[in-house]
């Protein structure tokens, strides 16, 4: 609870610059700029550079590049910090070697803000909270559940791998939503080169023909010259539905709901989708409860972390089942959202005492069969690409020589 109460009165997790003016010990005025993510990582550094009666400030985002701390870099240092933990180095020790050998900048500002803040007292779960950008509350929940019960390493170990596997997760649901986003994008781009430079050309040989053209040489014609009259419509219109799907996506809980319900029903598409969140379910849930943390309060974290709103409705829902007294695997039961395996393997992990242990074996499970169809995937979209625009292209060349043909039939 003080962790999620640190999180929300926290002050902005963003790399800022900051800019200083002060005093040296023989009076000179010194000034500067210091890039942190902390005011009071700043006064540090002043203060041990011997600077008096400092001035500090944040400079306006207006004047400053935004600087980013990725995923990656966060999953990185966990498993840093679990190792050199594992290997006696004090704490503040191993955020100043990790900061300082660190590639991204922006991690190592963000890094030395933390140990400043571990330094002057906080507990290393309340100063991660001050930065929920790059570390959620799952994260949060663990690391304070690791301190509690004197086993940081370990739960770091732990959420080293759980962060790593979900990032590779991650990359593989977007490596096969975008395939059927480069066939759109392709056929559209094609299909328009085709009307606005190709057809005028043949549009204006035709004129010298003195007959009808054929039905689909005069639609194709017509669909060029509206085209080109009325692109920036087609482009508003594009641009007006990404941008409104996406508003409404954040927005309505009515249109989220069913946009994720209608990703499930897509063929093969909707069944990596299901089984990605069959296993960040199963990934979260394992590594939270591995961790001591106790099932109802970790189901809201694992809610969240299920990438679909029917799955996290479907959680809250066991979640509530498990608070009143039904068993795990019961209640995933009744949401009807698992199959047979995956509840047969929870209730044999409740009568032996090893859950977290059989939904480590479903992560992995499901995480492997989001690989291959990944892989099928995209063997499937390769040739669907080629025969989409053979149908696109060759249907347009097609319509431009059907007059050509029939010229050459009457004489």
């Amino acid at each position: 609870m003080a962790a999620r109460t640190a999180a929300r009165t926290a002050p902005s997790d963003r790399i800022s610059t900051f800019t200083w003016n002060g005093f040296d010990r023989t009076g000179k005025r010194l000034s500067g700029q210091i890039k942190s993510a902390d005011e009071l990582y700043v006064r540090e550094q002043l203060r041990k550079r011997g600077v008096l009666r400092a001035r500090v400030r944040r400079k306006s985002a207006l004047f400053e590049t935004r600087q980013k701390v990725s995923a990656a870099d966060v999953a990185y240092f966990t498993r840093q910090l679990a190792t050199m933990l594992e290997a006696g180095v004090p704490m503040v020790s191993s955020f100043d070697i990790i900061g300082r050998g660190h590639d991204n900048p922006a991690m190592t500002e963000l890094l030395m803000a933390i140990k400043t803040q571990v330094e002057g007292g906080l507990s290393l779960h309340e100063a991660l909270a001050r930065h929920p950008r790059q570390f959620n509350e799952l994260y949060v929940n663990l690391v304070a559940a690791g301190e509690q019960a004197g086993i940081l390493d370990g739960v770091l170990a732990k959420l080293s791998v759980y962060l790593e596997k979900s990032e590779s997760l991650k990359r593989k649901i977007r490596s096969a939503m975008f395939y059927p986003a480069a066939v759109i994008a392709v056929g559209f781009i094609v299909t328009s080169i085709l009307l606005v430079f190709v057809i005028p050309q043949f549009e204006s040989l035709f004129k010298g023909f003195g007959a009808d053209l054929p039905a689909l040489t005069a639609w194709v014609v017509e669909l060029s010259r509206g085209f080109r009259q009325w692109w920036w419509i087609a482009i508003l219109v594009v641009v007006g539905a990404v941008i409104g799907s996406v508003q409404a996506h954040r927005r309505s809980e009515r249109f989220r709901d069913f946009l994720d319900a209608a990703v499930l029903r897509i063929p093969l598409i909707g069944e990596i989708i299901r089984k990605g969140a069959v296993a960040r379910y199963a990934r979260t849930l394992s590594t939270m409860f591995g961790a001591g943390v106790p099932l109802v309060e970790a189901m809201d974290s694992v809610a969240r972390a299920a990438g679909n709103v029917v799955y996290e409705k479907g959680i809250r829902q066991i979640r509530d089942e498990v608070a009143t007294g039904s068993s795990l695997h019961v209640s995933m039961e009744n949401t009807n959202l698992f199959a047979h395996m995956v509840n047969q393997m929870v209730s044999i992990g409740e009568e032996s005492g090893s859950v977290d242990h059989m939904l480590g074996k479903v992560a992995d499970f499901y995480e492997d069969e989001v690989d291959q169809m990944v892989n099928r995937l995209t063997s499937l979209m390769e040739p669907l690409i080629m025969s989409v625009l053979g149908v696109i292209v060759g249907g347009l060349v097609i319509a431009m020589y059907l007059p050509i043909f029939k010229l050459a039939s009457v004489f």
